[in-house]
């Protein structure tokens, strides 16, 4: 772009500014944060809407689409329920309090899906430069990257998740108090928010790497498929990793051990259960530093 464009002291020419970094040029990253959530919540709320509205246009497809999701992820479930029709434990837990630890993940996941799925698309928005189209656009980058392609047959996911949950509470005999009704809700937001800052931490790895969807998919959708089963079945080390590295334990494991009754893995003191909030909260922090990070090194394609 010819023109140039005056902020200030400052000279930006065309869209990526004089050093190509989008993101020192976009106005958003002028604003101040309530103003940058403000506006990017009001985005993709916006975007949403549209891709809801198309898919709500064939609505045989979405139903059909839908069903296929939630068929496809009880699959999970159907492989649990074969290994229990060969042995009445795993790890020393019954199917019902499997079936809560699945529950607990899958639901968690579910929403962090939903809402952020479309994170993995980024690294080939990186590398065919289409992602240069976004951030010309007065809106929020992270919220046009997660609201893209918004696809509701995801609430298959969330459905089966729910189902599964539901037989859990009913057949498990747990001696509820206040705090362990409330522990059920606060697990299912606080895993939501830790799964959605993982979504977000590997869109903005993508940036550098470009190609590592897949590696994305590992810590999402492999680190949900590692919550479905007991902490006992898995080596300390491992156990070491997701809890104080990668906190996936306390998306299900350490809340679901305290409302079972049950001892926590690697001696942990009994306060941790109710950390999930915090826990998220600073991963969603970490995650919004990576992706500003990301973000403001970010090249374009050059073409």
């Amino acid at each position: 772009m010819a023109d140039s464009v005056e902020h200030g002291t400052r000279v930006v020419a065309g869209p990526l500014g004089e050093t190509g970094r989008a993101a020192d040029s976009h106005p958003f990253e002028r604003q101040g944060a309530y103003e940058r959530l403000r506006d990017g919540l009001r985005a993709y709320r916006l975007i949403t809407a549209m891709w809801i509205r198309s898919t709500m246009a064939y609505r045989a497809s979405f139903a059909m689409t839908a069903f296929g999701n939630f068929a496809a992820t009880a699959l999970d479930f159907v492989a649990i329920l074969l290994m229990f029709s060969q042995v009445d434990r795993i790890g020393g837990y019954s199917l019902p309090e499997v079936a809560l630890l699945y529950g607990l993940s899958g639901t968690a996941f579910g929403l962090a899906d939903l809402g952020l799925g479309s994170m993995d698309r980024l690294g080939r928005r990186v590398r065919d430069g289409t992602l240069d189209t976004l951030l010309v656009r007065p809106v929020p980058v992270l919220a046009q990257v997660a609201a893209d392609r918004f696809a509701l047959r995801r609430l298959g996911r969330i459905t089966q998740g729910l189902l599964v949950l539901g037989y859990a509470l009913a057949v498990l005999d747990i001696h509820w108090t206040p705090l362990k009704v409330l522990m059920i809700p606060m697990t299912l937001l606080s895993g939501g928010a830790i799964f959605a800052a993982v979504f977000v931490a590997g869109g903005a790895f993508q940036f550098v790497a470009q190609d590592a969807s897949e590696v994305q998919n590992s810590f999402t959708y492999g680190g949900n498929t590692l919550l479905q089963y007991p902490p006992s079945v898995f080596s300390k080390d491992l156990l070491r990793g997701v809890t104080f590295v990668l906190p996936l334990a306390f998306v299900n494991w350490l809340p679901a051990l305290y409302v079972l009754g049950r001892p926590y893995p690697l001696d942990l003191p009994t306060w941790v259960a109710f950390a999930p909030p915090l826990v998220a909260a600073g991963c969603c922090a970490l995650a919004g530093v990576a992706w500003r990070a990301g973000l403001r090194a970010y090249r374009s394609t050059g073409s």
